[in-house]
């Protein structure tokens, strides 16, 4: 693991300090992979989604402090405000398209289930259609054809909707429990409001259920009532923060809106099994 830094570093694109100079950004992999010896930092990216597409060769995605092996035809869905970086083997093809999050907000507005299937990073399989998707990203991209912003938002539309439908295909494999409505809509309140500390009655509200019919479903499909995933999504932040800076544990307890520190030590500990500190020293070991 890199030596951590004052904070997790984050960039507009891949490095880059200012904003996204077009629509959207499209480029190889190996375009500023070869800049940095094919191998990308963790990182984070405060207000742009990526999506990662594989073409040949191959590595290692770092997403959210877990490693996933890159084969060909692997997609890479990169939600912002994500922990991400990559080691790449050499040479690996492939393409990276980069959306501001308004322009991904802008095109999911009416397809709830999508944002939710898009709000979390992951390795997917790309098929055909996703791979000839962003190719035509890619092409549409490097020219200056006419109406190049309305075939650019069409075509990232599509890649989008397609992303998510192999997201969701791959939960429902997965376990029955992943289709879920109602939890589906929970996971996405719970990433639009984990900071602001709510309960799950404030959760149940906004979801027109009660706070026990909440946490029944909670339970079924995850094991943990909902109050647990709530503590659990506020220090998996926390987590983040130990792991990629060198923040005190009072910084990130205030940043996170903790006033009281030894609460948020005691939360920590209940849901990572160890104190902050030692969570930290464990990771340096």
């Amino acid at each position: 693991m890199p030596a951590p830094n004052s904070r997790i570093r984050s960039y507009s694109l891949f490095g880059e300090s200012s904003q996204l100079p077009d629509l959207m950004h499209c480029e190889t992999i190996a375009a500023r992979s070869v800049l940095h010896d094919w191998e990308l930092e963790p990182h984070r990216h405060a207000r742009l989604h990526q999506l990662l597409l594989v073409v040949s060769g191959g590595g290692t995605a770092h997403l959210e402090g877990e490693e996933f092996a890159l084969a060909p035809m692997a997609l890479v869905n990169v939600a912002a405000g994500d922990v991400h970086g990559f080691s790449f083997s050499r040479p690996t093809a492939g393409y990276v398209v980069t959306l501001p999050d308004e322009m991904r907000e802008e095109l999911t507005t009416h397809a709830g289930d999508a944002r939710v299937a898009l709000a979390r990073s992951r390795v997917l399989a790309a098929d055909e259609a996703i791979a000839a998707t962003v190719r035509l990203i890619g092409q549409e991209y490097a020219g200056r054809g006419s109406a190049r912003s309305l075939v650019l938002r069409g075509l990232c539309g599509c890649l989008l909707g397609l992303t998510a439908r192999a997201a969701r295909g791959a939960d429902a494999v997965a376990g029955p429990a992943a289709a879920s409505t109602l939890m589906r809509r929970f996971e996405a309140a719970l990433e639009a409001h984990y900071l602001e500390h709510w309960k799950v009655a404030d959760y149940a509200r906004a979801l027109a259920v009660s706070p026990t019919h909440l946490s029944r479903v909670a339970r079924a499909a995850t094991g943990a009532p909902a109050s647990r995933l709530i503590d659990a999504r506020v220090i998996r932040e926390a987590q983040r923060h130990l792991a990629y800076t060198n923040m005190s544990v009072t910084t990130i307890a205030d940043t996170l809106g903790y006033a009281d520190l030894a609460y948020f030590s005691r939360v920590f500990a209940r849901v990572a099994g160890l104190p902050p500190r030692a969570f930290r020293a464990r990771l340096a070991s």
